[in-house]
């Protein structure tokens, strides 16, 4: 969370809305622990990780539609099988559980 604390801050002062993604549970191997957190702003933009690129994307559409909607945390479930793991360049082949919420001053 820390390295991420500069981006909320300057956001913040700014008036922007953020939403904040953290992995929250593993099963198998996966590319961040328990803890790795993601931040989005209303516009797009990202700061930290919380797959080192695996799911990324996937979870900036999930933190949009949050900020975008009525605000409803989401936990979202992210995995491959681990024999489809390196066919599609992912490293890892496990599952991550992440909790995306609006960060709410």
């Amino acid at each position: 969370m820390r390295e991420v604390l500069n981006d909320v801050e300057r956001w913040r002062s700014a008036g922007r809305r953020i939403a904040v993604a953290r992995v929250v549970g593993l099963e198998g191997s996966g590319p961040r622990d328990p803890g790795a957190t993601m931040v989005v702003n209303e516009d797009g933009e990202v700061a930290g990780s919380v797959s080192g690129g695996c799911v990324e994307g996937a979870v900036l559409t999930e933190a949009l539609e949050i900020l975008g909607g009525d605000g409803t945390p989401r936990l979202v479930t992210y995995g491959i099988a681990d024999e489809d793991a390196f066919a599609v360049g992912l490293t890892c082949g496990g599952t991550i559980h992440v909790f995306i919420e609006p960060l709410d001053w």
